[in-house]
């Protein structure tokens, strides 16, 4: 599969997902994925949305179940869309807190690590997290579609927006 197979007028996920990163103080609380699509690698906190659940509620109930904190005051930041060659395709948003409510714990599922903005692991973490994530780090929202061969990013496209009101207005 390539760029120009997708259609992404008509792109439908297989699954729909959050992630939510937690920032302060210059640092940004990050996981090492124990299971499930990623295991190994970097990320944030973050799953599948439930049926019934707003976003915003699936973020939340994320971050508990993995870390045991609780986010305070959680704001959309992103869209991503991935499109896999096997034909996997997940919809993401990105949402980020400034504070949380509890020390972050391990599970079964992750193991916390508080990182400096500055100095975040993209070695250990998905591609395309070095195209939008140094964006978010910067305050800014985006939208992004992604293709990817397995863990390998074959091409992508990003928007930055400066503002909340016109990442919304761009509506995808």
């Amino acid at each position: 599969m390539k760029w120009d197979e997708v259609n992404w007028d008509a792109w439908t996920p297989c699954w729909r997902a959050t992630l939510l990163f937690v920032v302060r103080d210059d640092q940004i609380l990050l996981i090492h994925k124990k299971r499930g699509l990623g295991a190994g690698k970097i990320n944030a906190p973050g799953g599948r949305i439930e049926p019934g659940e707003t976003l915003l509620e699936a973020a939340i109930r994320e971050v508990r179940e993995e870390l045991r904190i609780t986010p305070r005051t959680p704001e959309e930041r992103g869209h991503l869309r991935f499109q896999f060659t096997d034909g996997l395709s997940i919809e993401v948003h990105v949402f980020r807190s400034d504070s949380c409510d509890g020390e972050p714990a391990e599970t079964d599922e992750a193991a916390p690590l508080w990182v400096p903005t500055d100095a975040v692991p993209y070695d250990r973490m998905w591609e395309d997290d070095r195209v939008w994530l140094p964006h978010f780090l910067a305050g800014k929202f985006f939208r992004g579609r992604f293709l990817f061969d397995g863990d390998c990013m074959k091409t992508h496209a990003l928007t930055v927006f400066d503002s909340f009101d016109a990442w919304r207005a761009s509506g995808e």
